[in-house]
């Protein structure tokens, strides 16, 4: 797997398509490896002119590690969330949102589609805001503002995520499977197999929970985007599905309507992933949004 140095870490990486394609960088969420998007995912996209860079968050997969930063205390960052403090933090999403724009850098894309799901998508955003004359394209999936005015995620998903990972792998994949059941799409069938296979290879590629809890403090610290968001200026597409219970169908809403003239796609019956069935409506989407910028620009 090949790496990049980036801001001083090595940020692992995988491409898919040709160099010369439009080039389309995927961020993924919280504590997830660049193996959630998935692989058939990644060469359909190719398939429709894009040249797919997929790649580890710093503190997951095979990128580097932050460990000098220490352990954060979850529940207190989310108390002084909740009542308007700072909050400290090893690091927030506008290093993670620098990392993105490193690799970009190290691997000679001078602008990129920028596509991200989840907290991926609010390093996506944040890409967008501080790193504006990179962006082609935002593509927001199952995302938000950090409005704190928004409905939170509801108690049975955010218990589902905040349950400790076991240590071992077989309770690791088996929590992984609850997690989906809990936050998954209702109105497509759940796909077990294909998500204990992934959290197997996850856990046997990297197993590292306290990079998903330092993480998890960097959204805490980072704060609302909303303002912000109000200044982009690139074309803007926001996915969203309707039965979405980790972050509400509110927060895709709040956030097409921030970004001044972006779409909002909702999907019924999607909630906080991206089953098989929805591809076809995600990679349409998508595609659609860069081959219109690139006629656009041309």
């Amino acid at each position: 797997m090949p790496t990049a140095h980036v801001n001083g870490l090595d940020i692992a990486y995988q491409t898919f398509g040709r160099q010369g394609d439009r080039p389309l960088l995927l961020i993924m969420g919280l504590g997830a490896q660049m193996i959630l998007w998935d692989e058939e995912f990644c060469e359909q996209l190719a398939e429709r002119g894009h040249y797919v860079i997929r790649f580890d968050n710093r503190d997951v997969g095979l990128s580097s590690k932050c460990d000098a930063g220490g352990i954060p205390d979850v529940m207190a960052a989310v108390g002084a969330s909740m009542a308007g403090q700072k909050i400290a933090a090893p690091y927030k999403l506008s290093d993670m949102a620098a990392d993105a724009a490193g690799l970009l850098d190290a691997l000679g894309v001078a602008k990129a589609h920028i596509v991200g799901a989840s907290m991926g998508g609010m390093i996506a955003q944040t890409v967008a805001i501080e790193h504006r004359h990179r962006v082609l394209t935002l593509t927001s999936i199952m995302s938000t503002t950090g409005n704190p005015d928004l409905p939170p995620a509801r108690p049975e998903a955010m218990s589902a995520l905040l349950i400790p990972p076991p240590a071992d792998r077989e309770g690791n994949i088996a929590r992984s499977v609850e997690v989906f059941r809990t936050i998954g799409s209702p109105g497509f069938p759940f796909e077990e197999e294909r998500i204990r296979d992934r959290a197997a290879r996850s856990y046997d590629r990297c197993y590292h929970p306290a990079g998903a809890v330092r993480q998890m403090v960097a959204i805490l610290a980072s704060g609302s985007r909303k303002e912000a968001l109000r200044e982009v200026k690139q074309p803007a597409l926001v996915i969203h599905g309707v039965d979405d219970p980790l972050v509400p169908l509110a927060g895709g809403i709040d956030t097409a309507a921030t970004i001044p003239g972006a779409t909002l796609l909702k999907i019924g019956g999607m909630g906080h992933d991206m089953p098989r069935p929805v591809w076809p409506r995600i990679i349409d989407a998508i595609s659609a949004l860069t081959l219109r910028q690139g006629q656009a620009s041309s």
